[in-house]
């Protein structure tokens, strides 16, 4: 088996977990009887902890030979933590294992990510298709665990993640091509840090991740809430998982079609940010009018927008904007800003937002997005397209 189909079951297992957590996450919780601004706390946590988790574990995961074997580990923290939050009744005890559990998920995606990105540019492949594959078994995730939960116990969603957990740890370690973390010898760990800081203080390079994570993070109320609107709204489970499959289909498609005619034409990384971050401001502010079924579909085929082109521009964009031996910590950098930081913020707000003006809570999303539109704009002079 060639690298590109490896990277693509590491990515079908990573993103089968996150298929379920995305939109089952505040289910499951519900269940367990906590409030929306408990959800909103609950699910916070990890994503704010990662202005300091992300730099740290960047930097333990570049001190390896091989870039697999720190993915393997955290997919065994991944199963651990998940599998003490679906055990315990304590929220004390429920809140730490989720924490564990979705801050592991969290690193999983930027080293898997690194990984692949340095695979396709040196053997040759796109690095779409494995992360396509990744797309698709979000959809499968999606509508499976949609369909199971119609009939079967919301614990369902504990199960998954852990197996998922430690299904892609037994990949890594025993499939994952031998990627070397460093050409030479490995850095050690001061220079690495020192890295990180040149970054942090590079004004270009932190706006850039500012603009690419404020629209990412515009998506916080539609993960966290959007399946308990929804089933206010009269809609079941396994609607509401057809409702996210149908957004990431169309992510794939545009990943697996779109993308490589955007490459041939020279359609560049700002031109594609530009206009997730449009399309992210229009999807939001329909959302907050409470939208019905029939305009839902539309909706969310602007997933394919508003996150894949922009998670695609921003993987180009920070690429670009940093030396070849600080991708691992741009890369980083960048997540922890998008998948961390900000929407670790828009998450905890989220919480209160739903409680006291339910879809209204989506008119912060839309401001986010409006915040990372207008961030974007300089950013033309430093990228072509």
């Amino acid at each position: 088996m060639t690298a590109a189909p490896r990277m693509a079951l590491q990515y079908v297992l990573l993103f089968g977990a996150t298929g379920v957590s995305l939109p089952f996450a505040g289910l499951w919780m519900r269940a367990q009887g906590l409030s929306g601004a408990e959800i909103g706390t609950l699910l916070a946590a990890p994503m704010l902890a990662r202005i300091v988790t992300g730099p740290l574990l960047a930097v333990w995961a570049d001190g390896f030979r091989y870039r697999r074997t720190p993915i393997a580990l955290m997919g065994l923290v991944m199963a651990a933590g998940y599998g003490v939050a679906g055990l315990s009744d304590l929220y004390a005890v429920r809140a730490l294992g989720w924490f564990v559990g979705a801050t592991a998920m969290g690193v999983l995606v930027p080293l898997t990510d690194v990984m692949t990105l340095r695979l396709a540019a040196r053997l040759g492949f796109s690095f779409s298709l494995p992360r396509g594959a990744g797309s698709a078994a979000f959809v499968v995730a999606n509508i499976g665990m949609g369909a199971l939960l119609l009939h079967g116990p919301v614990d369902g969603v504990i199960v998954w993640l852990v197996a998922a957990s430690l299904g892609l740890a037994a990949v890594a370690a025993f499939a994952l091509p031998a990627e070397p973390v460093a050409d030479g010898a490995v850095v050690a760990g001061l220079e690495r840090f020192r890295g990180l800081g040149r970054l942090v203080a590079d004004p270009v390079f932190m706006t850039a991740i500012f603009a690419i994570g404020a629209v990412q993070a515009a998506h916080a109320f539609q993960y966290g809430f959007s399946a308990i609107l929804w089933k206010t709204q009269g809609i079941s489970e396994a609607v509401t998982g057809q409702l996210w499959a149908f957004g990431v289909i169309v992510e794939i498609a545009l990943m697996w079609l779109f993308e490589p005619w955007r490459r041939r034409v020279g359609i560049g990384p700002w031109s594609l940010l530009m206009i997730g971050s449009a399309a992210a401001v229009l999807r939001w502010s329909a959302m907050a009018l409470a939208p019905p079924l029939w305009l839902l579909w539309p909706l969310q085929a602007l997933h394919a927008l508003t996150f894949a082109a922009t998670f695609l521009a921003g993987l180009q964009i920070v690429e670009r904007l940093s030396p070849p031996d600080s991708h691992t910590a741009a890369q980083t950098l960048s997540s922890m800003l998008s998948a961390g930081v900000l929407i670790g913020l828009a998450t905890a707000a989220s919480g209160p937002l739903y409680d006291r003006f339910g879809a209204g809570g989506y008119w912060a999303m839309a401001a986010m997005a409006v915040a990372g539109l207008i961030a974007a704009v300089p950013l033309r002079r430093k990228l072509a397209g």
